[in-house]
C-alpha cells in the first residue's frame, strides 16, 4: 500500500494506523480536538498505487468506472484506507466491514450520514477526499470532515453570495489575493458540518454561520498541507437530534 498517512489526534501514537497494511502514523498536534475524535491524512496525488485487496465488489466497480486516473486513486485510497483504520479500530478484517446509511434529515430517505452496520457498535467516521489529499475522521458521535485544494483565483461572486451574511463579510473583507483562501476556509467548514448532519448540500447554504461556530457542534480548522484546507466539525454533548429549517438548496453546483 503506497498511501501515506498522519493521524492528527493529539494523542497520536501510531496504535489505530498501524495494524494491517496502514503505514504507522506520526504525531499531530491539531487545535482542540474533542476527546475521542482522530483525523487522519492520506496522500491521493499523482503516482500513489493504492491496495484494493480491501474493497467489496461493489467499491471495487465504482473504481473501474472512473475515466480519470486522479479520480481513481482518490476513491481507491479514500475507501481503502477507511475500511483499514475502521478494522484496526474495531478489530475486525477489513474487508469483512459492512456499510450502510442512515436515514436522510430532510426526507427520511436511506441516504443520511454512512455508518458501520457491521461489526454494530464501531465509531462514527466521516470521509473526505479533494485535490491530491483524502481525510478519514472517526470520532464516538456524529462527525463530519472536508478538504479542499485551495484555488489560486477567487471564488465565483455567485456561490459567495448564497453563503451565510456573515460569511460573506470575511470573504469580502480580506485583499483579494486572500480571498479564495477564506472562502475555502469558510467552504470546509459548512461542508463538514452539513456532512455531520447527513444533509450535504441539500440544507441551504445561507442557513447555518460557521466563521464563528454553529449549536451544539465543534468546528476545528485542520492544515493537511499540500495548499489545501480543511476542517471537522463534531457533535458537541446535548445538541438535537433534529436539524429544524432545512431548505432546499437550488441549483446544483457546477
Amino acid at each position: 500500500m503506497a498511501e501515506h498517512v498522519r493521524d492528527r489526534s493529539p494523542e497520536a501514537d501510531g496504535s489505530a494506523a498501524a495494524g494491517g497494511d496502514v503505514p504507522g502514523s506520526a504525531p499531530g498536534t491539531p487545535p482542540e480536538l474533542p476527546a475521542g475524535v482522530r483525523v487522519w491524512t492520506f496522500d491521493a496525488g499523482p503516482g500513489v498505487e493504492p491496495d484494493l485487496s480491501a474493497l467489496d465488489d461493489a467499491e471495487r466497480r465504482r473504481h473501474a468506472r472512473f475515466l480519470r486516473p486522479a479520480d481513481r486513486i482518490r476513491y481507491g485510497v479514500a475507501h481503502s484506507a477507511l475500511r483499514r483504520l475502521l478494522g484496526e479500530l474495531t478489530g475486525t478484517a477489513p474487508a469483512v466491514l459492512r456499510f450502510g446509511r442512515q436515514p436522510c434529515p430532510r426526507c427520511g430517505g436511506p441516504h443520511g450520514r454512512p455508518v458501520l452496520e457491521r461489526p454494530a457498535g464501531g465509531p462514527e467516521f466521516s470521509l473526505s477526499h479533494g485535490g491530491g489529499l483524502v481525510l478519514v475522521a472517526v470520532a464516538p458521535g456524529r462527525v463530519g470532515v472536508d478538504v479542499e485544494p485551495v484555488k489560486d483565483a477567487p471564488p465565483e461572486a455567485g456561490l459567495v453570495e448564497r453563503l451565510h451574511p456573515a460569511e460573506r463579510a470575511v470573504v469580502d473583507a480580506v485583499p483579494e489575493a486572500l480571498r479564495s483562501a477564506a472562502f475555502t476556509r469558510l467552504w470546509t467548514r459548512k461542508e463538514a458540518y452539513l456532512k455531520g448532519l447527513g444533509v450535504g448540500l441539500g440544507r441551504a447554504l445561507d442557513a447555518d454561520d460557521v466563521s464563528t461556530g454553529v449549536p451544539g457542534w465543534h468546528l476545528v480548522d485542520l492544515a493537511p498541507g499540500k495548499g489545501h484546507a480543511g476542517a471537522l466539525a463534531v457533535e458537541c454533548a446535548g445538541a438535537p437530534d433534529t436539524v429544524p429549517g432545512i431548505r432546499e438548496r437550488g441549483a446544483d453546483f457546477p
